[in-house]
């Protein structure tokens, strides 16, 4: 064991921690979600690069023996790395607007930085983290700085994987190009349509959201970093902030900018509600999208059964042979959590009192686990669903002959009133629209042929 201090006193570490003693405070106050921020890997990799890129700023402005600076860039290599991430221990939802999560990268990284000079852990004369790993900055600039290049990077992955997931809707589309079937408004039958450009629909309706979802991660490269605590860089050298940005956006590749107004920055909140209302757009609409695939493939005898989606699992504990859609299933319930997500964020956002907005922890928490599982949903949905659906060809080729849907495509040739009464009295007897069309002698048989060809009951023509 090590004895550390702090101004409230002292306590016993483990001599093998590289985390000290106001991180082992923080571990004992907060035990709220039984997650540690190392879970989110990118975020202790963000601090990482904030810490670097303040020690590469702080030499070069003469305020840190180069020594030092250097060995503090080597400890944020390691942690870059993914090494010392177990180091890691604090809640993610924390009081003191994440200051338990600042220091906790502070001391590891001092103690890192320890370790590579030689020197043992808790030598603090050395190494310091606040007076070494923390000059120059503040938790209400380091740690707002490092949430915004995670979530940059998180955002990228969710965009890959929605992007595969666009592509496999895309496929599918052009697979079911000339699968005939019947569209609906209302749950009631509408007119025709190909399964290919209801498929199709989903891919475009997904790349909306990637366009968004760009918007919304650009908004979020630019930074407070030199602010330290409300925006005046009160303890920071002249020519600091800008400094440090500039080896920020080179040691991690994210184009980050310094704001134009630190005060402003340093509570402002915008961007991350920007970001959870394009994440909960993008959940609104895969959540609908999900809802379809479900209704399409109900039944399989007593439901649409248009479509097939893979059989995966059995599906009761009491009716046999019976499955279910569960992978629709479980991405409307990822869905509902990231619209849920997004109510928090708002009153974490609205929350914020003069110039600090202390509820960052929560937007933390919230924003990552929305990104996390929508990115999982996706490969899940694609990989597990969407990639081995197949159509009912026959089946949906039936309901549209069968359906009364197909009269609309007379109301140029015949009127609305005249094909509403075939309509009716298709309703009404079970009977065939082209059956009573050709009883009643209203068109000739080449141009019932024409008017209700595959071709032209997928793709029509204006026909009179």
């Amino acid at each position: 064991m090590r004895t550390e201090h702090d101004f409230l006193g002292e306590r016993q570490l483990p001599d093998n921690a590289y985390y000290g003693v106001q991180t082992l405070r923080g571990s004992e106050n907060f035990h709220i979600t039984g997650i540690p921020i190392s879970h989110a890997t990118s975020f202790i990799a963000a601090f990482g690069y904030v810490k670097k890129a303040a020690a590469l700023a702080n030499k070069d402005l003469g305020v840190i023996e180069p020594e030092i600076a250097d060995a503090i860039c080597k400890a944020c290599d390691t942690i870059i790395a993914g090494e010392l991430h177990d180091q890691f221990i604090v809640d993610v939802i924390q009081g003191g607007a994440g200051t338990s999560t600042n220091m906790n990268a502070n001391e590891v990284i001092a103690n890192k930085a320890l370790e590579i000079l030689g020197r043992a852990k808790g030598d603090y004369e050395v190494v310091h983290p606040n007076n070494h790993v923390n000059f120059s900055q503040s938790t209400n600039d380091a740690y707002p700085t490092a949430f915004r290049l995670s979530l940059y990077i998180e955002i990228g992955k969710l965009i890959e994987e929605l992007g595969h997931l666009q592509e496999s809707f895309a496929r599918k589309g052009a697979e079911f190009k000339d699968v005939i079937k019947m569209g609906r408004t209302q749950l009631q039958d509408a007119v025709p349509m190909t399964l290919g450009q209801e498929f199709e629909s989903f891919s475009v309706n997904i790349g909306e959201d990637l366009r968004r979802l760009e918007e919304a991660r650009a908004l979020i490269t630019e930074v407070n970093l030199g602010a330290t605590a409300i925006g005046t860089s009160i303890n920071a050298p002249e020519g600091y902030p800008a400094l440090s940005v500039k080896y920020l956006a080179e040691v991690s590749g994210v184009p980050v900018v310094l704001s134009h107004n630190l005060i402003e920055a340093t509570w402002d909140n915008g961007a991350y509600v920007q970001v959870s209302g394009v994440l909960k757009r993008v959940a609104v609409k895969l959540s609908k999208i999900c809802n379809d695939l479900r209704l399409l493939s109900s039944g399989p005898r007593c439901g649409f059964n248009e479509i097939n989606l893979p059989r995966l699992q059995p599906g009761s504990s009491i009716m046999p042979g019976k499955v279910n859609p569960v992978i629709p299933e479980v991405v409307n319930q990822v869905c509902f959590l990231v619209i849920g997500n997004d109510v928090t964020v708002t009153f974490a956002a609205e929350a914020g009192q003069l110039q600090l907005n202390v509820m960052e922890p929560v937007l933390a928490y919230c924003l990552f686990q929305s990104i996390e599982t929508l990115t999982n949903a996706c490969s899940t949905l694609r990989e597990r669903c969407v990639d081995g659906i197949t159509a009912n060809v026959e089946h949906t080729r039936n309901m549209v002959m069968n359906s009364i849907g197909i009269v609309t495509a007379l109301n140029p040739i015949l009127g609305y009133e005249a094909t509403a009464a075939i309509a009716k009295e298709a309703f009404e007897t079970g009977g065939s629209v082209i059956d009573i069309v050709r009883a009643k002698g209203l068109l000739d048989d080449a141009k019932i042929d024409e008017i209700f060809s595959l071709d032209n009951l997928m793709h029509p023509k204006f026909i009179r």
